[in-house]
């Protein structure tokens, strides 16, 4: 089943203290968003890549993409003031009957499998998330006190890719847009909406790359997947 892939890319990362957008960083000598193309450009089911970039570093990314030859890159779209401005303009570029996922541009790692269950659940149901069992006791607090500790068995890390039926996701945005309402992910505005957003296991090492830490964890799972190749 073919399916096409939105990536977010133009934010500027400011907790990597980088100085620049993490997605020019570099993973053994080639930039982080380089990693994560290539991750898509070379799944076979994987039919377009709409990249969303900050305007200013369209061109850069448009040079990255020939350069590797990464032929699934149809669109390179400007970016909005937000995130969520952002994953609408790429949703807005695309018209299709598949199954359409956002992806962050800053987590390389995330498994061809986990991809394939995410994409058949979005067909089954119209949306579906990456998400892991939390491993920590997660506390609400306000104002420095402790309101109360929470069910860890009802709580989940969303992750990307998040799957949708196209026309679902669009009209999400597009209504979203139009109420002014700002979720926290894609998959919120669904639920505000009043659909259901389907939950498909992921995979502990599909990190997103955020601060300077996640460099060393990065660095440690591609030497981890080297040895078992």
């Amino acid at each position: 089943m073919k399916y096409s892939v939105v990536i977010p890319a133009a934010g500027q990362g400011k907790r990597m203290k980088a100085g620049k957008n993490k997605q020019f960083l570099e993973l053994r000598g080639e930039p982080l968003i380089v990693h994560t193309l290539r991750l898509f450009e070379q799944d076979s089911l994987c039919d377009t890549i709409v990249l969303v970039a900050n305007g200013e570093e369209c061109e850069i990314m448009r040079e990255l993409a020939d350069a590797h030859q990464f032929k699934k890159v149809k669109a390179i779209i400007e970016g909005g003031k937000e995130r969520q401005d952002s994953c609408k303009n790429g949703v807005d570029s695309l018209k299709t009957e598949q199954v359409v996922l956002i992806h962050d541009g800053a987590r390389p790692f995330v498994t061809y499998d986990v991809i394939r269950r995410l994409v058949h659940k979005a067909d089954e149901t119209g949306a579906a998330i990456a998400a892991v069992p939390v491993k920590d006791t997660i506390k609400r607090v306000k104002e420095g006190v402790v309101v109360d500790t929470q069910n860890r068995a009802e709580l989940w890390s969303v992750q990307t890719p998040q799957a949708f039926k196209w026309s679902l996701i669009k009209e999400a945005h597009t209504r979203a847009k139009e109420a002014g309402k700002v979720g926290t992910d894609d998959a919120s505005l669904v639920e505000w909406l009043g659909h259901e957003v389907a939950i498909v296991e992921g995979d502990y090492q599909n990190i997103k790359l955020t601060t300077p830490d996640d460099l060393l964890f990065a660095e440690a799972i591609l030497k981890e997947r080297e040895r078992k190749k």
